[in-house]
């Protein structure tokens, strides 16, 4: 299904990472969404900006293994090929700080890398040390240190999945699939590996596209159609987004909704709140004069704990949730 050969070799490749020498048994990691810059001088926001020193402030402090980058790379129509520019201005000249200079980023797309090259994304795994795109989608084991417990993370593509929407339009839901072959195999590979994961003491599942939202974009039909019902009967812990551009935390059917899209711009629109379960909305920061804002996840024996914060290092919310 328009796959190359050598692509799908990958499709199966588990990534473990390895929390770095926590006494405490923890992994750690920061989600942001929707942080990428713009396409003209000096192709990063100040939110962009405001946002990569607070994730660096953030690491030092909470500690952190690595970033979960949730799409929107680069705005507003992804990459040319793996020598553009973009990466430099608007990834690696930004989050430079120490203590995030060192993290790796495992990276997944969204609509707007969509509409660029999203080949070249992956390409450029070859070409830095700390971008980390494998796939489309793909898995990541991450063991929990001095404990024989482990966490799961399944990274997808919701765009291969529902289909592009133009992001800036009023109603620009995803359009369906363009390869519906190429929805099915995913879909068939996300059941294969929530099945796979159920002595995982934690799976989270991150997507670009919310299952659940409020704001601007709201609950994208497809998901709430595909993937709720997996996630829920497979015990899911967490699914992680982005697209609308602020922080929420909802509640559904024992599964944690994070949408974290403020790394680049803010939004306050609660357009769809009629949309979402009754009572799932618990925690919703999107101040339009905000500099921005990320997730911080720690996970050990007892809790994954998601923490929101705003760029001027200020925790917005925290919640813990329990193993599965």
């Amino acid at each position: 299904h328009g796959h190359c050969p050598q692509m799908l070799v990958l499709l199966w490749m588990t990534v473990t990472v390895v929390a770095g020498g926590v006494p405490e048994g923890a992994v750690r990691f920061l989600a942001v969404g929707d942080w990428g810059g713009v396409p003209t001088p000096p192709f990063a926001t100040p939110r962009e900006v405001a946002t990569a020193a607070a994730m660096a402030r953030a690491a030092t402090d909470l500690g952190a293994d690595f970033v979960l980058a949730l799409g929107d790379n680069f705005y507003y129509e992804g990459v040319r090929d793996e020598w553009d520019p973009r990466f430099q201005e608007t990834f690696e000249r930004v989050f430079v700080a120490p203590g995030l200079r060192e993290l790796p980023w495992f990276v997944l797309a969204g609509n707007h890398d969509h509409a660029g090259n999203v080949t070249a994304q992956l390409a450029y795994s070859h070409r830095s040390p700390r971008w980390h795109f494998p796939n489309y989608y793909y898995s990541l084991r991450l063991s929990l240190p001095g404990t024989n417990a482990s966490a799961r993370l399944l990274v997808l593509d919701t765009v291969l999945l529902c289909g592009g929407g133009d992001d800036f339009e009023a109603g620009g839901a995803p359009r369906g699939p363009r390869d519906a072959g190429a929805a099915a195999a995913q879909l068939a590979w996300l059941r294969g590996r929530l099945a796979a994961a159920r002595r995982d003491r934690y799976v989270l599942v991150a997507g670009h596209y919310p299952v659940w939202s409020v704001a601007e974009h709201g609950p994208t039909a497809c998901l709430v159609r595909l993937l709720r019902p997996l996630l829920r009967h497979h015990r899911v812990t967490a699914y992680l987004c982005g697209h609308d551009h602020n922080l929420q935390f909802l509640e559904e059917g024992g599964v944690g909704y994070v949408v974290s899209g403020a790394g680049n711009f803010v939004e306050e629109s609660r357009r769809h709140e009629a949309s979402v379960p009754p009572g799932s909305l618990r925690f919703f920061f999107g101040a339009p004069a905000s500099p921005g804002g990320f997730a911080h996840l720690h996970l050990d024996a007892h809790a994954a704990t998601v923490t929101f914060l705003e760029a001027t290092g200020r925790v917005l919310y925290r919640v813990a949730l329990p193993p599965r």
